[in-house]
């Protein structure tokens, strides 16, 4: 069964972007916008670590984080907050958080907190690699190679690669790589993916003897070693 995180956090566009990064992860997210809303979550439900904004409407994030450890909630929580003065972190702490990460933020960075935090707690941290034969993709670096050679990716070419990897030896449909990548929901037989696929595969399968990325014509792609 896969982690499932609590994301509390008032700004839309911030709670999208960890919502959906700890998704792409492999881990099960509920978000929720306000305090009240975040202390009804956290006790009527089980998550396995809780992500917390401090400024939140109707009851503020250390008020909610005191109310769960005087309940003997001992969820793991990460504070994730702009107040980031270290007199703020240390009254996150004293108040019962488990980390505290300031804003702005490195994703990586949350998700590393995030690993760490779920293995000291005892359980397995969600996949920080991602490989087929021999290619392999670090999540955390972002650093993609084949058999010892470094391949430089563009941002789009990394996503799209991060998710032939996630369903390996399984094919893909074009209007599935829309809709994760480019959060597209048209035309699948667009020419944007043909541009990106044909970049990708010219560096992933380029002076190498076997191709990797495969195309299932008329549904979409596939990464496998086998052909």
């Amino acid at each position: 069964m896969p982690f499932r995180i609590l994301v509390v956090e008032d700004d839309a566009n911030a709670a999208e972007f960890v919502t959906k990064g700890l998704r792409q992860d492999g881990y099960t997210v509920e978000a929720v916008g306000t305090g009240p809303d975040a202390l009804h979550m956290a006790t009527a439900e089980h998550f396995d670590a809780i992500i917390l904004d401090r400024n939140l409407p109707g009851l503020d994030g250390l008020s909610v984080l005191r109310a769960l450890r005087g309940a003997q909630k001992d969820t793991p929580i990460i504070i994730l907050s702009a107040l980031a003065h270290a007199d703020e972190r240390v009254n996150g702490l004293k108040a019962g958080a488990d980390d505290y990460l300031g804003k702005p933020f490195s994703f990586s960075e949350l998700q590393l907190r995030l690993d760490n935090l779920l293995r000291r707690r005892g359980g397995k941290a969600a996949e920080t690699s991602l490989s087929c034969a021999e290619l392999s993709m670090d999540l955390l670096t972002r650093r993609v190679t084949r058999d010892g050679k470094v391949i430089d990716l563009l941002q789009r070419e990394f996503q799209i690669l991060e998710q032939l990897l996630r369903h390996k030896d399984r094919v893909i449909t074009r209007t599935a790589l829309l809709e994760q990548v480019w959060d597209y929901r048209f035309d699948p037989h667009t020419s944007l993916i043909d541009t990106h696929m044909s970049r990708l595969r010219k560096k992933l399968d380029d002076g190498f003897d076997r191709p990797l990325l495969h195309t299932v014509r008329g549904v979409g792609y596939r990464l496998s070693e086998t052909p």
